[in-house]
């Protein structure tokens, strides 16, 4: 089944303890393409760069089997471009530059093609713009994620709660989830924002794992201790596309596969970690994303 992912392909500079990278690719939709190529072929891309994006990126991205029709080029435009110091523990960070460059005339428009889509992945966008894109679906039996941030909690409430009730599943992380929700403890924080309108709620929690919520059942996916974590930049973009790639694989939505949909999301987004940029998920082989899964199932099989 097709996965469609809307939201950024872009150019980023980092820096962590491991050492720094210079405009290297980033962005969600990249990242959510390369995680979900492994588990699906059919993935259709909207996003917009200027012209100063490779073609040989965009070659490598058709290779993975993603459909560019949806990637506008502003060949007077310049992409956008992000650049961030990580600090010693590796999860708190300092934005240095954000330039949105093209992002700021970001008119996302699905082509005719891309509106039956079975699986939606909505990037960190403005409310206004993911409601746009859910607009212009056209599939009645379509699985839609969302992401956002606190950011958009701040200056967009109203509008990001319009469009959490039309979604299936939304992904954030837990310091959004209380800020959402008002409430600290994660499980009150996820009763209160099932009850804004989506199905299922997945609250990551970095290296301490993430959890699943649907109706009044929990799942939690531990985070596998990792001997180093190199960058951390597209970990949860890259969760999403193995999460969403794999519900796409398999078509099936049900409790049980959405908690096997979050190993496989937790599996790759391990990956990503290992290495600077899209390195630690280029080029893996299917043996090692079911090993790495299998890892993930033993730090929580026991018998009673």
């Amino acid at each position: 089944m097709s996965l469609l992912t809307v939201g950024t392909l872009a150019f980023d500079s980092i820096q962590t303890p491991f050492g720094k990278r210079e405009r290297v690719l980033g962005g969600s939709c990249t990242y959510v393409s390369y995680a979900a190529s492994y588990f699906t072929d059919e993935i259709k891309l909207v996003s917009i760069v200027g012209g100063d994006f490779p073609s040989d990126e965009m070659e490598n991205l058709r290779r993975l089997g993603v459909d560019l029709e949806g990637l506008e080029i502003k060949q007077n435009g310049k992409t956008f471009f992000w650049e961030g110091r990580y600090h010693q523990n590796m999860i708190s960070r300092d934005t240095l530059v954000t330039d949105l460059n093209v992002l700021d005339d970001f008119n996302p428009v699905l082509p005719e093609s891309f509106k039956k889509a079975s699986f939606v992945m909505l990037g960190n966008l403005t409310p206004s713009l993911q409601e746009q894109v859910l607009d212009q679906l056209d599939n009645p039996e379509v699985f839609i994620a969302l992401d956002t941030m606190n950011f958009w909690m701040d200056m967009a409430m109203d509008k990001l709660l319009e469009v959490i009730r039309r979604v299936d599943v939304l992904v954030i992380n837990d310091e959004e989830a209380r800020q959402l929700s008002g409430e600290f403890a994660l499980s009150k924080a996820a009763l209160k924002i099932l009850n804004m309108g989506p199905k299922y709620l997945v609250i990551k929690k970095g290296e301490h794992g993430s959890l699943l919520f649907y109706n009044e059942k929990i799942f939690f996916a531990p985070g596998l201790p990792l001997s180093e974590v190199v960058d951390p930049t597209g970990a949860g973009d890259t969760f999403a596309g193995g999460f969403m790639g794999y519900l796409s694989k398999t078509g099936d939505t049900g409790f049980e596969n959405m908690k096997r949909a979050i190993i496989y999301g937790s599996a790759m987004a391990s990956f990503c970690v290992e290495e600077f940029s899209l390195d630690g998920i280029k080029n893996l082989s299917k043996d090692e994303i079911e090993n790495r899964v299998r890892n993930f199932s033993e730090l929580v099989d026991f018998s009673l």
